[in-house]
């Protein structure tokens, strides 16, 4: 039987870098693959139907499975976690883990989440100590949000949760909205003008061929620039600087100092160079690329006794030999190539 070994020192001056050069930086922790929502672009109900199978609790890992794992990916360099799902926050007593990461040094702590249960945790979140949030939210038609959500859960909701979590601190506040043609690009510019007078980062998320389940075809996609065309006709915008080397969302602010939003156009501006986060499922997954065909099995190590520093290299191995780019070279042949469901992994 392995046992744990010591605290690995930081390597703060040596980062991993892949194959490309791309260092490992952010990390995407699922929580759950559960969700309380049906969205029809990534858990469609004929497909996660009252008959799915999700993980039983024994193969999702622990609270302090995650912690331990947090802790040695910020021992590789990691400084950014966010917390995923399915929907994090259907996940029991979630401000405990939050409360054992934000016990970590130096890390920026956050989450994505729908928001239907945020207005009831939002203090508890960040008592517990998470940084920010983002809420996703494709419309404010409540006929339109609630075609998407597919559970008939209303707009107000939503807002009333990211409300609550300003409220509290975690902000600032940013909503995610993906646009599918012929579904919700006529809520563009209503979400524009109602989150810039909120004072929220909206950004647009260009439809995805993440996984199998939502019918993906380029036709489907609103393309970042014309989505960008569109908001400056009515309230010009100019591009600004990314926070920080390997941002996805591409920034802009309104001309008249008077909010920000941005743009992740993964499928028609690809950023595969920059690219520099892991995922890491609910039950102990390696992934190292939104688009994977596989994961590497990290629980199998915790759980057969690696010790710290044995973890950490095989980490440091697969990130070594991570080559991913499918975004740059996405084909008809790169498509139909098996992939994990984005419910599995976040987005």
């Amino acid at each position: 039987m392995r046992v744990a070994g010591p605290r690995l020192p930081a390597v703060n001056d040596m980062p991993l870098v892949d194959t490309l050069n791309r260092s490992l930086r952010d990390l995407r922790i699922s929580v759950t693959d559960r969700c309380n929502f049906r969205c029809v672009y990534c858990m469609p109900k004929e497909v996660f139907g009252p008959d799915y199978k999700f993980l039983p609790r024994s193969q999702v890992l622990t609270f302090e499975e995650v912690s331990r794992l947090a802790r040695i990916f910020v021992d590789q360099g990691v400084r950014k976690i966010r917390l995923t799902g399915g929907e994090p926050l259907v996940r029991k007593d979630l401000h405990l883990l939050i409360r054992m990461l934000a016990e970590i040094p130096d890390l920026d702590l956050t989450m994505t989440t729908n928001g239907s249960l945020l207005a009831r945790n939002a203090h508890q979140l960040k008592t517990a100590g998470l940084k920010r949030v983002t809420v996703s939210l494709d419309s404010l038609d409540d006929r339109v949000f609630k075609a998407l959500n597919d559970v008939d859960f209303p707009v107000q909701a939503v807002i009333e949760g990211m409300d609550a979590a300003a409220a509290a601190g975690l902000g600032p506040i940013k909503v995610n909205m993906v646009v599918k043609r012929g579904v919700n690009e006529d809520s563009i510019l209503p979400m524009a003008r109602f989150f810039r007078e909120k004072g929220y980062i909206l950004r647009f998320i260009e439809y995805m061929d993440v996984g199998h389940s939502n019918g993906w075809r380029m036709d489907d996609v609103v393309p970042a620039a014309e989505v960008i065309r569109r908001i400056h006709a009515e309230m010009p915008l100019e591009a600004i600087d990314p926070n920080y080397h390997g941002e996805v969302a591409g920034r802009f602010r309104y001309r008249d100092g008077i909010g920000e939003l941005g743009v992740i156009a993964s499928v028609t501006q690809a950023f595969c160079r920059d690219c520099n986060r892991a995922r890491l499922s609910a039950e102990g997954q390696l992934y190292t690329c939104l688009f994977a065909v596989k994961g590497y099995d990290l629980r199998e190590l915790l759980r057969e006794g690696a010790g710290d520093e044995e973890i950490s290299n095989a980490i440091a191995r697969i990130w070594g030999k991570r080559a991913d780019r499918y975004s740059e070279i996405r084909s008809e042949n790169t498509v139909s190539l098996p992939k994990v469901e984005m419910s599995h992994i976040g987005g």
